[in-house]
């Protein structure tokens, strides 16, 4: 693949993040019916929602999603300590929206992330959210090797989430995502990867579940939106009116189907409206260089 046509899938990647965390940012939490009474069918990056948010501003979906690529960028070869800076960096700037998982993790981090994760998955009686799902798209986007995507991913994850569903979806997230970069089929990839997997009822049937923060929960209506939606418009949409935890379901779609679709393939008035897209481009040129150096 040349330069230019990685460059695209890669942007894409990280347009597609912010995209469907900023358009689903309007409905989070909200049912179906309370969608449907207020918006009709939310297609437009509007803002707003109990966040409160500008139209164009992403929560912490693409904002962790940043945090990894800058630690990846930093130190490649072993991005745990720079990643943990990246993150409590953010944490240090008081974001509107934070997961009680990761924020609880923040909060009992002293030497260790890890020790820190299984504190919280014990006090808090579980660790399987979304948010170590949401984040993990640039370890797909940073690197070249399998081996080092899934070890990675595995890592990026554990700091914070101690439960291994989560980390498994992370692995099974970043291999679909790492089949999409070398230019294979969407559908043909997911049906492929989700054989003997626990998420493998999605290729026959609608998820039986809500649209909940819970990983598995999140990641089968990833999964059943990308089967179904034929653009990239259409994925992110879908998710956002999905309600329930959409700003995430539609940030960890909008990533595959970013790369998938390329950036050059969404619509302009998506990409325009992001008010961090300055920062994407050049998170993008700059995952396309560490690729050359690994």
């Amino acid at each position: 693949m040349n330069k230019h046509d990685l460059l695209d899938k890669i942007k894409g990647g990280i347009y597609g993040v912010a995209i469907g965390d900023a358009l689903g940012g309007t409905t989070e939490f909200m049912s179906v019916r309370e969608i449907h009474a207020r918006y009709g069918y939310l297609t437009e990056i509007i803002g707003g929602g109990v966040w409160r948010l500008e139209p164009g501003e992403v929560t912490d979906d693409t904002m962790m999603t940043l945090c990894v690529a800058e630690g990846i960028l930093e130190n490649p070869k072993d991005p745990l300590e720079a990643i943990g800076v990246e993150f409590m960096k953010w944490y240090q700037t008081r974001p509107k929206d934070i997961g009680n998982i990761i924020r609880h993790t923040f909060e009992n981090v002293e030497k260790s992330w890890f020790e820190a994760a299984y504190i919280t998955h014990n006090e808090m009686g579980q660790s399987a959210g979304n948010g170590s799902l949401m984040r993990c798209l640039p370890v797909a986007l940073a690197y070249t090797e399998w081996k080092d995507i899934e070890k990675i991913s595995h890592m990026q994850s554990k700091m914070t989430h101690y439960d291994e569903r989560c980390n498994e979806a992370c692995i099974l997230y970043n291999r679909i995502a790492y089949r999409l970069l070398k230019g294979e089929e969407m559908k043909d990839v997911i049906q492929q990867e989700l054989i003997g997997t626990e998420y493998e009822r999605i290729l026959t049937s609608e998820p039986n579940c809500e649209a909940t923060g819970f990983v598995v929960h999140t990641f089968r209506w990833v999964l059943h939106i990308l089967l179904k939606a034929s653009n990239f418009s259409e994925v992110v949409q879908r998710a956002a009116n999905l309600g329930g935890d959409s700003d995430t379901i539609g940030a960890i779609a909008g990533g595959l189907a970013g790369i998938y679709y390329g950036y050059e393939q969404i619509p302009t008035k998506y990409a325009e409206a992001i008010l961090i897209r300055e920062q994407l481009d050049e998170l993008a040129v700059r995952l396309v260089g560490v690729r050359d150096g690994l």
